[in-house]
């Protein structure tokens, strides 16, 4: 006669009923772990929601990876070439991932501390509006040091760099001004603000087609508050 197969499962459940703990003790061990678990993840959103920066977390340095400590010149560079903003945590309006709440909660089970003083950096809608670019949240460490905990969202379009060019400063944009004045003037067809085509004439419709696009540009500029982007990188304030 062959002898049945265990059932490992069956076996667990008799195990389990003979137990000295009874169903509702067990329950009730895995409720106050569970409520333990939720009010840790409460207090971290709430204070990643409520930060309002701080010099620095104790760390315990060696348990940290090198590869995600940054200083802040770094930051501000990223910050200014692809016209991001690296602000208190506080004044992030988007969403912040389960994921990014439990690195954190990891991060403090290690180095035995509670976090504060959460930064990130993000494209400025972010900061008034929910949208899908992608956020990384810092912790500071001191000296100007941060840690990054977590990245979450999209990549930047690939041009953003590229695109945010202009806007590195007043030679920038009259650069690209300029560019644009020349182009659009040679896209005029011959003779058509006068008979001659001369090569005063061109200079002087070019001259004519910077003063336009420099006037929209400026209106634009003033109309919206906009600045460079080595004055918003860490700027609070809407009309920046």
């Amino acid at each position: 006669m062959l002898l049945p197969k265990t059932n490992i499962e069956s076996k667990l459940a008799k195990a389990k009923l003979s137990s000295a703990i009874s169903e509702k003790d067990r329950l009730e061990e895995v409720y106050i772990i569970l409520s333990k678990l939720d009010k840790e993840l409460e207090r971290i959103s709430e204070n990643i929601t409520t930060s309002n920066g701080s010099p620095s977390n104790n760390f315990n340095i060696d348990l940290l990876e090198s590869s995600r400590i940054y200083h802040l010149d770094d930051i501000k560079k990223i910050c200014i070439d692809y016209r991001l903003r690296f602000l208190d945590s506080k004044y992030f309006k988007g969403n912040i991932p389960a994921e990014a709440l439990s690195k954190i909660k990891t991060l403090e089970k290690e180095h035995d501390l509670k976090m504060k003083g959460f930064k990130i950096i993000a494209p400025s809608k972010l900061f008034k509006l929910e949208d899908k670019d992608d956020p990384l949240l810092f912790a500071p460490i001191g000296n100007g040091y941060h840690y990054l905990i977590h990245q979450w969202g999209n990549d930047l379009h690939p041009l953003r760099k590229m695109l945010m060019w202009p806007f590195k400063g007043m030679v920038n944009l009259c650069t690209i001004i300029l560019l644009l004045s020349f182009l659009v003037t040679l896209l005029i067809p011959d003779g058509l603000f006068s008979k001659s085509n001369s090569t005063a004439e061109f200079w002087i419709i070019n001259f004519f087609m910077f003063k336009c696009i420099a006037s929209v540009v400026i209106f634009y500029g003033f109309a919206l508050g906009k600045n460079f982007n080595p004055a918003i990188w860490n700027s609070k304030y809407f009309n920046s």
